[in-house]
């Protein structure tokens, strides 16, 4: 989905300086306009008037070159008669005087005119580029329904070329024209059999031609279809080359791009079959006609009916004439090609967005509450919400209903989001998914794709979205380059450098999908704490079911069904809600999961706990035994559960289990571990049996204090009795008396 940048009605949070414009403002570019899609001729026409004066001046310098070509011939038949003839040496001198100024001139001329054809053809083909760069940002999603990357890749980069390539009919096109009936009335002046011959010469050579110019236009427009194809393929094989590598598919995608190459190879060779012969054809034919002239000025310079120089000049007439019909001929094969890539931009630029209402709604003046009245879900203003719902997929549709992607009845202030003008939408309301694509460029400019954010601004943006550490590891910072869809950052980097980027869009409404579904606990709890700061006052749904960032909310929302059943503070729904509890918390017990929720809202921030009745905390379960106690806990799905037990108890744990001090024992699924002599010992692989003072793999008992770190994917418990301490890897158990275990990303 399309990220924009807004300026919203809220105060920037404290620290954030006033936006001011950028030192050194990119210039202006000229308005882009309507294009007019009737067809191609029109589009051609509208491609014109967006540069009038520049095609008047190619014009005027194509009639000028060609001009220039016809004059030589004529001052040639003069310097014959007049000078060579005659015996004249200051008139021969004269007219080769003037024939070398004429040669000079027009290659002047000539010059002039490719000059400013170029221009002509680089501004309509940049012209192209920013018409559907523009209608891909004004239509959104339906564009990429109706094409494939492919084909939007080969319009960029070959088509808009082809169709710049057109405007030389404006040029030498014209001049051609012009020096083909200046030709023919030159030659009439002489004999008007000559002038007849030329005249029904050039239509006879493009009857000739019509037929191989339909046939290379057909086998063009297969050839084009196979180019787009086999660009879709090998993008497709580029971006996912990672995950190919993985699941060890690259030998596949590799036959089958080698079997769309090779097809389109081999429609190349017949597209260059029919060019070729069109193309010698088209070289040979005016020739013919030549040869035929020029055997009738000599019947009859030899009948007495011209001279010599006059023969000459029919000559050199007729040898120009190659240069103009050589010219239409090439107008007419640019054109050929240019109406593919014509047909395909055409199809792209009449693609209209969704539109699902009139779009003449005012919108709300101020912000205003957005609702979905198919889901019962309400984003307060100036409130960081998060939406927990147990399908992804129904949470993500709720989000493009509130952001006007899809037709809902969704509202906002009041006013139905579809009667709104979707411009106005995208410009104060953002989503943001995981999908949303990464622009290649600096990772400055990837952050700040306006490029109208100071220094300062992108900074706190990646420290908002905890991106300063992808900065860092870059070789120049934020002035690296990044690759297109962020290819070689890591999935974490690349979700962090899209949320870093619709931070620093500031809207109104900010709508968030799984924006930390990608990181680790600790970067989601800075990311949850830091997003709430930087939002304040802003309007923020967060879709999302981490309970780190449910906590940090203001309101959570749990979606049921496709219905909210239940709102309220996160620690208020995982104390009355099971079904809300079962989904964040991950299926802990009942009884030791409210009181989980009980110390997450009296420490907002990091867990961590002190004294006799403290906790350990963690994103899976946590559980706390007193002295004697016994604890059972259960983990899903790959999380360590915590468990801890004093005074000869025993703890039992679903993941991972460990027991402790007073002769307790430890069951673990693959591991059986028991200290004795009050001293503690961590599971591992292998089977181990402690007394006091003993040491064990990966950990000591030394007086009632184990250390234990646990390899990746390990769940590792420590337990202490007797005022030690326990430091765990991966998940914590804490203790009796006045031990406190703390769990963080890095197990202290």
């Amino acid at each position: 989905m399309a990220e924009t940048d807004v300026r919203s009605t809220r105060q920037p949070m404290t620290g954030t300086p006033d936006r001011s414009p950028p030192k050194t403002p990119r210039p202006p570019l000229a308005r882009v306009g309507v294009p007019d899609t009737r067809g191609p001729v029109w589009f051609l026409w509208w491609l014109v008037r967006a540069q009038p004066g520049r095609v008047a001046l190619g014009s005027f310098w194509g009639i000028v070159w060609m001009v220039g070509l016809l004059v030589p011939p004529y001052l040639l038949s003069r310097a014959v008669d007049e000078g060579l003839r005659a015996g004249d040496r200051a008139a021969l001198l004269g007219w080769v005087g003037m024939f070398a100024g004429v040669l000079v001139f027009t290659a002047f001329a000539s010059i002039l005119r490719h000059r400013t054809m170029a221009m002509v053809r680089a501004h309509a083909s940049l012209h192209c580029t920013r018409t559907l760069a523009r209608h891909a940002a004004r239509v959104g999603a339906p564009l990429p329904r109706g094409t494939s990357s492919g084909d939007l890749s080969v319009v960029q980069s070959a088509d808009v070329g082809r169709i710049a390539q057109i405007l030389t009919l404006f040029g030498p096109g014209v001049g051609s024209v012009l020096g083909c009936a200046g030709a023919v009335v030159i030659l009439w002046g002489f004999a008007p059999v000559l002038a007849v011959v030329v005249i029904l010469g050039l239509p006879v050579t493009a009857l000739v031609l019509a037929p191989l110019l339909r046939r290379m236009h057909d086998r063009q427009n297969t050839y084009r279809d196979r180019e787009g194809e086999v660009t879709t393929l090998a993008a497709d094989i580029v971006s996912g080359l990672r995950v190919l590598c993985g699941i060890g598919g690259k030998e596949r995608f590799a036959r089958r791009y080698r079997e769309r190459s090779g097809a389109l190879v081999r429609d190349g060779y017949r597209l260059g079959s029919v060019t070729s012969w069109f193309e010698e054809v088209s070289q040979c034919a005016p020739l013919v006609f030549t040869a035929a002239v020029t055997w009738i000025a000599a019947r009859l310079a030899v009948a007495g009916e011209l001279t010599v120089g006059e023969t000459v000049a029919v000559y050199g007439y007729v040898a120009v004439l190659v240069v103009p019909v050589f010219q239409l001929v090439e107008v007419a094969t640019d054109f050929s090609r240019g109406h593919v890539s014509l047909t395909r931009l055409l199809a792209l630029l009449r693609t209209e967005p969704d539109r699902y209402g009139g779009g003449e709604a005012p919108p709300p003046p101020g912000p205003g509450e957005l609702a979905d009245p198919e889901s019962g879900v309400r984003v307060p203003v100036g409130a960081l919400t998060a939406l927990v719902g147990a399908d992804p997929a129904v949470s993500a549709l709720v989000a493009d209903r509130l952001g006007g992607h899809v037709d809902s009845a969704a509202t906002w202030g009041g006013v139905p989001l579809r009667e709104v003008d979707p411009a106005v939408v995208r410009e104060r309301i953002l989503v943001s998914d995981n999908e949303a694509y990464l622009f290649a460029g600096t990772l400055r400019e990837v952050v700040d794709v306006r490029g109208e954010r100071s220094e300062v601004e992108v900074d706190l943006a990646l420290r908002t979205a905890v991106a300063t550490d992808v900065a860092e590891a870059l070789p120049d910072g934020v002035d690296s380059a990044v690759e297109a869809q962020g290819r070689d950052l890591s999935g974490g980097q690349r979700q962090r450098v899209r949320l870093a980027r619709a931070v620093l869009a500031d809207p109104e409404v900010l709508i968030l999908v799984e924006p930390t579904s990608a990181v680790d606990a600790h970067t989601e709890a800075a990311i949850a704490e830091r997003l709430r700061a930087d939002r304040g006052g802003g309007t923020t749904l967060v879709v999302t079911a981490s309970p780190l960032v449910a906590d940090r909310a203001d309101r959570v929302l749990f979606l049921a069904g496709g219905r909210v059943t239940a709102e309220g503070t996160h620690a208020e729904l995982v104390a009355t809600c099971a079904d809300y509890r079962a989904l964040v918390l991950r299926g802990a017990d009942e009884a030791d999961t409210r009181g989980a929720a009980g110390s997450a809202s009296s420490r907002p921030g990091v867990p961590s706990g002190s004294g006799a009745d403290d906790a350990a905390e963690s994103g899976a379960t946590e559980n706390t035994a007193a002295e004697g106690g016994t604890t059972e806990s259960r983990a899903t799905e790959g999380t360590a559960a915590e468990d801890t037990v004093t005074g000869g108890g025993t703890a039992k744990g679903g993941a991972t289990e460990g027991a402790m001090a007073g002769g307790g024992t430890a069951e673990s699924g693959a591991t059986e571990n028991t200290a004795t002599g009050g001293d503690v010992t961590e599971s591992g692989a292998t089977e181990d049996t402690v007394t006091e003072g003993s040491t064990t793999e990966g950990g000591t008992a030394k007086g009632g204090t184990t250390e234990s770190r646990a390899a990746e994917g390990t769940a590792a418990e420590g337990t202490v009795t007797g005022g030690g301490t326990a430091e765990g890897g991966a998940t914590e158990g804490a203790m009796a008396g006045d031990d406190t275990a703390v769990e963080g990303g890095d197990g202290r």
